[in-house]
Order: structure tokens, then sequence, then C-alpha cells
């Protein structure tokens, strides 16, 4: 329960400029209690949520009253008159992708996203689709894309973001110029239709566009509908003059999405208040659906890259091409982005795409079309306007078809849309964030843009790549703030306010689809003049009189350098750590701010292999960032107050299956299944906390086995007979569901050394590391790899002495047990290391230790670093000596081990099926979860991993060759001299 009372700011006269800096106290127990009795969803005021609700992806941060998860549309409803009986403030969220503050506030918080994800109707002859403001931008677009439709705004996040996000920051995207061109418009505003709304007091309507003629109607209605369109007619009226002054339109800006639409209410755009309330970001009311406008797919596209001297050269060019060639897409990228992703070895294949490399800057321009013929025509036709009107060498220019055609036009976004990833943490030393990421001017001016933008950037030593929309005057860039020190925060703001100054100068704005929330509120002064503030403010007035919607955010808002995740008083404790973290300089502070918010982590398909408890659950602590937020507030102490012992954080821990997904899918790399082992080892120090039974059980199986290998049939009497079964699984703690593995009657180093050892002695030698589960579970497995390798030439060496990885140890925190088989791996094998033998796996789990634990838990052991250098996967030390493999005809499925993606990838594996002569498909998905304590633990059958353990594998796969990274997993029959062994356990630290 969450405490009987919390004050939080409000502001004693709303009619009075300024944020809310007088406090108020609310019976927050009485609250709770309330929206329990009236809530069909989830109320949360415990400590775990409020941490992490308290972030988004801006720089600031604001703990929350409490969470509200709601399951319908009358839920919200239950909300906003519940909160307005106990004047607690109301805030919207959805993907929490926000970069401006405005998704974080001390308010209740109302997550969309988990529930409304409805989508309604769809009229393909008018081109609308009406939806709950839940659903996630891509999964509409999949929807309505069946019938060559989509919704235009599309922003970076669009695989994870929601549509009630993108209608509070009115978001543009990639591809809105094909919006601008090819539909109603650039902006979300100008693709809705109408919005059906409850407002702080529990007032529920619908609201639309072209209602001036029913004015007069509406208002004689009377209620609050009527009430609020008289007092936006008579704001109208007021200010429009000074509205029609001041606003540029969409045509001169198209990416003018500052402050609040006005001039969607002046009677010759036909008092638009849908459209006007888009973009005020919960400042107002609250949006349940919306009626949303279409634009044709044109999914026929293709790519052509651009290369020029300068970013500045570029964006000169970019009125032209979108006025001329018509572009469903103009995004640039300039040299800097580049070698930051180049330096992070990041896009590495992808970059070597780009023409002439080494260039300063790209244009990349998509052209879109009903057909292929019609998209490579109008491709072709650019790239003969270049080389002959503009005289562009061939060479600059390069043509990508996109990956259905058999292009790699992907590779070429991948890049782009890396943007921000790439950035956060460059190899310059610096953090970079959010604040000046989002502005826009008149495209034709962007050329003039970008030098009078560096030479602000210049005179106050900042430094940040620059990338975006250009062909719609859209700059993106993440900046070398300094937010923790008093001469930082005053840079920070100076830099602020001279680039406003800037911009402004030019017709721009200073927000282009970010929105302004926290970071830019204060800005709009500059922008728009204190008359028209002025009327923003009696917007919000009419709409939220009590000035309880997101308050501090747009208008009247919070200064940009208060509320701060860091700040002048920003100092976590620092304790002494296991691992290294060299990509945080050793500080596992630094390493829990690395997640900068984006929340890849929450796309919803299984598309990559992060986050597969999220896309089972939809909870945010079971995504990367929930973890890593839930790590950052048990530092910073104010919330999560128990530190490392603290159950809040083990919680949001407990799913993590630790399958490394998030090291390779995440844009910043957060290494979530480094930080888990490391919070376990603090974790379990205390006398108060004990770890549960099956964490011996699987953290030392490797031991178990070792025993049993000694008596296999016996052993396998205990874990297959079905009594005898069942007391086993009570005395490990493994769920009773769960079937126990069988060992194999002889170890593959028994067998290795009953036949002699390799049958190559004067071969060129190879270690052949014997894991634990091909070692005493899959031996054939293991004699295949060794015969395999032996016929290439090479001569098998296979150490006799019992040594493992440890892998599952790493799962509980085990890791002082975990360095001291390090240590005894390094020891068994240093002769070989220090001869450069190359150490080849088998279970891409144990390789991925030596490969990614290794160094970080031993980083000065000259020795470790060897075996990291040496340590290959099976197929990786095929292609790495130019092994060939037999001749196989037919096709195969591929499916990528997690820890093998995250550590090499699946490439080799590819090319030495390929090889072979099969026709080889990547299976896409998430995590399998099959394997793992997620899978075999006590509560497994009762969380959501019993939905993760499901087929990976379609239908169609039956007939064909099933390939997996893992040759433990091969179902390939091989030669034996042992008997088969029963199928893989599932207590395989991850499969």
């Amino acid at each position: 329960m969450a405490k009987a009372t919390r004050d939080v700011p409000t502001k004693t006269d709303p009619g009075i400029a300024g944020p809310p800096r007088a406090r108020q106290t609310i019976d927050v127990g009485k609250l709770e209690r309330a929206l329990r009795k009236a809530v069909d969803g989830e109320v949360r005021f415990d400590t775990g949520s409020l941490g992490l609700y308290a972030q988004d992806a801006s720089n600031f941060r604001q703990v929350p009253i409490g969470v509200v998860v709601p399951r319908t549309l009358d839920d919200v409803v239950a909300v906003h008159k519940i909160c307005h009986r106990f004047d607690a403030p109301v805030l919207n969220r959805g993907g929490g992708t926000s970069l401006s503050g405005e998704t974080v506030n001390e308010a209740v918080v109302i997550d969309h996203s988990k529930y409304l994800t409805a989508i309604g109707e769809l009229d393909v002859d008018r081109r609308l689709v009406t939806c709950e403001t839940g659903v996630i931008n891509e999964v509409l677009n999949r929807h309505t894309g069946k019938q060559g439709l989509i919704f235009g705004p599309d922003p970076s996040t669009h695989s994870r973001c929601a549509i009630g996000g993108n209608i509070g920051n009115n978001s543009c995207g990639i591809h809105s110029v094909q919006s601008q061109l090819y539909g109603p418009g650039p902006r979300t505003s100008d693709n809705v239709e109408a919005l059906e709304v409850v407002t702080y007091d529990g007032a529920r309507f619908w609201i639309g566009v072209n209602e001036e003629e029913h004015l007069d109607e509406i208002i004689a209605a009377g209620g609050r509908k009527g009430e609020i369109y008289a007092g936006l007619r008579d704001l109208r009226d007021k200010y429009a003059d000074t509205i029609r002054a001041r606003f540029h339109s969409e045509k001169q800006v198209p990416r003018r999405v500052s402050g609040y639409n006005l001039d969607e209410l002046l009677p010759e755009r036909g008092f638009n208040v849908a459209r006007a309330l888009v973009g005020t970001e919960s400042t107002c009311a609250t949006v349940l659906r919306a009626v949303l406008k279409l634009t044709p797919a044109l999914l026929e596209r293709t790519t052509v890259v651009v290369e020029y001297d300068d970013l500045a050269d570029a964006a000169e060019h970019c009125e032209e091409i979108v006025e001329r060639w018509r572009p469903i897409g103009l995004e640039a990228l300039d040299d800097e982005l580049i070698r930051d992703q180049q330096e992070q070895n990041m896009h590495v294949e992808d970059i070597r795409e780009l023409p002439r490399l080494g260039g300063g800057a790209w244009l990349v321009v998509q052209f879109g079309a009903d057909t292929q013929e019609e998209s490579v025509g109008r491709a072709d036709a650019f790239i003969e306007w270049l080389t002959g009107d503009k005289g562009y060498a061939r060479d600059r220019i390069r043509l990508a078809r996109s990956t259905q055609e058999g292009g790699t036009s992907e590779h070429l976004w991948a890049i782009r849309e890396g943007g921000l990833g790439s950035t956060a943490f460059p190899p310059d030393g610096k953090d970079h964030w959010p604040g000046w990421e989002d502005s826009a001017v008149p495209p034709d001016r962007i050329g003039e843009y970008v030098p009078k933008l560096r030479r602000v950037m210049d005179r106050h030593d900042i430094r940040g790549a620059m990338y975006g929309h250009f062909g719609q005057g859209c700059i993106h860039s993440r900046l070398s703030f300094d937010l923790r020190t008093a001469d930082g925060l005053a840079t920070y703001r100076a830099f602020m306010e001279d680039a406003a100054d800037l911009v402004v100068s030019l017709g721009g704005s200073v927000s282009g689809e970010h929105g302004d929330g926290q970071q830019r509120g204060e800005l709009l002064e500059k922008q728009y003049g204190s008359e028209l503030l002025q009327a923003m403010r009696e917007f919000k007035a009419v709409w939220d009189p009590r000035a309880k919607m997101n308050p501090g955010k747009v208008v009247d808002p919070y200064r940009m350098d208060e509320n701060l995740k860091l700040g002048t008083d920003y100092n976590p404790p620092r304790i002494p750590l296991k691992f290294a973290y060299p990509e945080d300089g050793g500080d596992f502070a630094h390493a829990t701010l690395r997640c900068v918010g984006i929340g890849k982590c929450r796309v919803p398909q299984a598309e990559t292999t992060m986050c597969p408890s999220f896309q089972v659950t939809r909870e945010e602590k079971h995504t990367t960032r929930g973890r890593a937020r839930m790590l950052y507030e048990m530092l910073k102490g104010d919330v999560v107050t128990d530190g490392w012992q603290s159950h809040e954080v083990k919680d949001a821990l407990d799913l993590c299956l630790a399958c490394k997904g998030c090291t390779n899918d995440c844009p910043v790399n957060v290494d979530m299944p480094t930080y888990k082992a490391e919070f376990l080892h603090h974790h379990y120090k205390s006398a108060k906390r004990w770890r549960p039974r099956h964490a011996y059980a699987f953290g030392y199986i490797d031991q178990a086995a070792r025993l049993a290998s000694h008596i296999p049939e016996l052993a396998n009497i205990a874990t297959r007979t079905p009594g005898l079964s069942q007391l086993t699984k009570l005395v490990a703690g493994i769920d009773r569901k769960r079937p126990l593995p069988s060992f194999a009657p002889m170890t593959l180093q028994e067998w290795f050394a009953r036949r002699g050892g390799t049958t190559n002695p004067t071969g060129r030698p190879v270690v052949l590391f014997p894991d634990t589960f091909n070692n005493y579970f899959h031996t054939q497995v293991g004699v295949a790899c060794v015969e395999a390798i032996e016929a290439a030439g090479w001569r098998v060496v296979m150490p006799e002495q019992h040594i493992c990885c440890g892998r599952p140890l790493y799962d509980y925190g085990f890791l002082d047990q975990a360095e001291r088989y390090l240590h005894r791996v390094l020891d068994v094998l240093r002769p070989e290391l220090r001869a450069g033998t190359p150490v080849v796996g088998m279970e891409p789990s144990c390789l991925a230790v030596f490969k990614d634990e290794l160094p970080k838990l031993l980083p000065h052991d000259d020795d470790a670093k060897r075996l990291t250098r040496n340590a290959l996967h099976f197929a990786e030390f095929s292609q790495t000596y130019g092994i060939k493999p037999p001749a196989l005809e037919g096709r195969a499925l591929l499916w990528g081990h997690c820890h093998q993606r995250a550590t090499g990838g699946m490439s080799p594996d590819r090319q030495l099926l390929e090889g072979m002569g099969l026709e080889v498909e990547d299976l896409r998905g998430g995590c399998c979860g099959l394997a793992g304590p997620g899978a075999s633990s006590p509560a497994s059958t009762t969380s959501p991993w019993t939905a993760v353990n499901r087929p990976s594998c379609p239908r169609s796969a039956t007939p064909r060759t099933t390939a997996s990274s893992s040759p433990t997993a091969s179902p390939a029959r091989h030669r034996s001299r042992t008997p088969a062994p029963a199928a893989r356990p599932c207590t395989s630290p991850r499969s």
C-alpha cells in the first residue's frame, strides 16, 4: 500500500502564470482505495511501480503518485472522476518514449499501452480507421496496410510507440513526407478526423473537425462539450489576428508542432477542435479513441543514397528534391554519425553500403509506388537527373532495392534509425543528451540553419552528430551537455536559449515532432510571443480550469534545468564490483544510465531476441528499460530505499532470462544479464536474503552431472522413475511438471580417452571444449563434432579434467564461484592458449562466457584475453579456417541461439550451411524460452513463461532440415560409439 498522504506541487490560483510552486496534501491511501473500488484494471501504488514510471526517454524524473493500467475506456473515465474528487493531477502515458519530459509527473499515471489496443472500423473508401490510443503505431499500419493504406506519421519508435503518444506529441516521422505529398499532411494533427475525449472532471464526448457551421448548435446543446466549444470560440475570436500573424502554416514549416495548434480554431480552417487538441501532451484532456485519416501505402519502395562533401551542401538540395521528385522519405546523415557508429562497431555491414564511404554527408531518398516497376523507374529517373542535369559523379550515388526485391535498402535505413543509440554514448567519452534534438525550420532554410547551428554549438563547446528529416527541415542531434555541474547546467541553458533564438530568427519551430513538455516549454514565448502564450494558457484553462492535467508541461512549464534525473546533487553510492564495466568506466551507476528510454525492448512482436519477458507479459518492469530504471532507483535511494537488498529490484529481474538479447538488440547495448548477476551477487550477501533451492540445483548442475556420471544408471532411475522423480524435483526445487534429463551412459571425455584420443596425432591442434551438456548428457553430439573436426585434418585436444565455464552460476549471482571456475579453465587450457590454439565450443552459452563474461570478470588477466580471442563457435571455426563442409542438398531453417546472436552472430552458420549446398531461411523471433531456470523453476508453470514455451518453427518447416546455431540442438543423426542419449535437458543454461 502507498503512504497515507503525500505532498505534491499545485497552483493556488490556476489563472496566475507559472509552474506549480505551492504544495498540497493528497490522501493517497484513500485515493488508492477509491481507484481499486471503481477501476476494473490494475491499480498500482507500490514502490516498484513508482520507480518504473518516474522516467521516460528525456532528461527528467518525477515520481508519480500512483499508476493505473486500465482495462477499459470506462476505467479511464473513472480514474478522472476519482482524481477530480481528490484533486489529484492526471498524466496519460503510452510507450513512454517521449524525449521532452511530457510523460513524467507527480500525478496519477494512466498507462494505456497494455490493454487499450483495440482497432475498430476501417473505412477503406473514406480512408479512415478508428482505434484506441494504446495501439502500437506499427501494429495499426500492419492492419491497415492489408488494404493498401497507412497512418502516415511513423516516428523512429514506430515499432513500440502508441498512437496516443503520436497524438499527444503531434508526431511526424520518416514518412511524414509521404503523408504530406500523398496524404492529408505531415503531422499527426493533419491526419486526425475525430477524437473521443474525457476531461479532468469526467465528461466524455467526441470532438471533430470542420465544425464551424455547427458551432452554434453545439454550444446551444450545452453540457461540458458546449461549454468548452463556447470558450474556444471566444478565445479564437479574441486572438484571431495575432494567431494569423504569428502561426506559420504547415506548408511553410511542415514540422511546426510547438505549443498548441490555435490556428486550427480559425474560421477559415473550419474550427477543427480535434486537431487543436493534438499536440497538447495530456495537458488539456485525455484521448480515448481516435478516428485517423490514412494515406496510400505505396509499399513498393526503392532507396537512393547520395553522397555530399558537407551536410549543409546536402541540405541545400532537399527542397528541390521534394518538390520535383516527390519522394516518400528524405533523410540526412552526417559523417560524425557514421564515425560514431563505426567506432562503436554498430551497423558495420550496413555502413559499407554507403557510396563514397568517407564523405561528409549523405541524403537517403526513398521512392514509393504501387508497382515495383514504377518505384524503380522513379529512382532511375532521379539518378539520371543527378548525373545529367546536376553533374553528379555516378560513384556518389547508390540505388538500393528493398529486401523483397533482393536489395539492401533496409540496411541503409538501419543506419538512420540507429542514430539515437549511436549518439548517446559516442567514442568522444562524453555522454550526449536530448534537449535540442528536435528543432525544425522551413525546408528552404535548412541549408542556412546547419552551419549557423554548428557555430552556436562551437561557441558553447558542445558536440553532437546531426541527422534527421531534412526533407521537412527537421534536425535531430543529441548533444554533449554536462547535466551534473552548476557550470554545465548554465551552459546547457545558455545554449538552449541561443539555439531557440536562432531557429525563431529563421521562422522555425523549437520542436519538430518530439513535443515541448518540460524541455522546451520555457522557449515557447520566444517562438510565439507573450500574447499568444497567454492565449495558450487560456486554451488550457478552457479544458482544464483546475490545472490538474499534466501540470507544469508545455504551458506554465517547470524550468528546463529542474526535475533532472541527474543535476548537481547526483552522487549515487559506489561499492566494490565484480564486473569491470569497461564501457562505463567501471561505474555501475553509469551503466544504469545507459538506457536512453526509447523502448526498443517494448516491441510486442517477437522479431528480435529482446525482450522475451515483455513480449509475453506486456509489463514495463519486465523490459530491459524497466529493469534499468529500477537499478537506477536502487542507487538513487529515495523511492527504492533498501538498496542492493531490494525486493522490488529483484522482482523486476526475476523474469530476465539472461538471453543477452539486449546486449545486441538494444541501441545502446544495455547489458542486463551482467547487471542482474551483479545485483544478485550483492543481494544474497545479506543474511536476510536466501537463495532458493533450485538456484543450487541449476547453478551447480555441472557438479551434479559429474557425480551422476559415475553411476548414470542409478541417476537415471532417480530422474525418470515417477515417484523418485517427483522426490528429486522436490529436493532440488524444480517444478514438478518439468521432465528431468537423462545422463549419458558414458561421458564425452571418457569416450575420447577410450578411443585413444585423436585420430590425427600430426594434425594442427584445436581444443574442443567439453561443456557440461555435451559431456554428460548429449555425448553423441560431442562425438559428431570430434569426428567432423578430425575429418578436416585437425588434431582434437580434449581436456581430461572436469572443467566448466560456469554459465548457470551467473543466473543466481554466484560470481565468486564463477570466477573460480574461470581460473580453473585457464589453468587447464593455459599451455594451449599460450600456443595460440583455437578453442571451439559446441554449446553457444559456454563460448558466450569466454567472449563476454570472462573479460569483464578478469579484465587484467592476459590468459583470459587469449581465451577470449581464441574462442570460436563451431561454425565460426569452420569459416575462420576455411574448412569445407560435406555436400547436402535441400532447404534449412536456421534458428539462432540467443547467446550466439549476441557474441558473433549467425552469419558463419548461414555461410556454413550454404557452403554445404543448402538453401537457408533465417527464422525470425525472440528467445524461445525453453531452457534455463526460466523454464524449470517452480514458478515457471504459473508465470508467463508457459506462454513463451512455444514452437519457434512454422508448420511448413516439417519437411525441411532445421538447423540450430547450437550443435547440441542439431537434429542430424551422427555415427556414434555411445548409446543415443535422451532429449536435451531443460536445465541447459540457455538454448
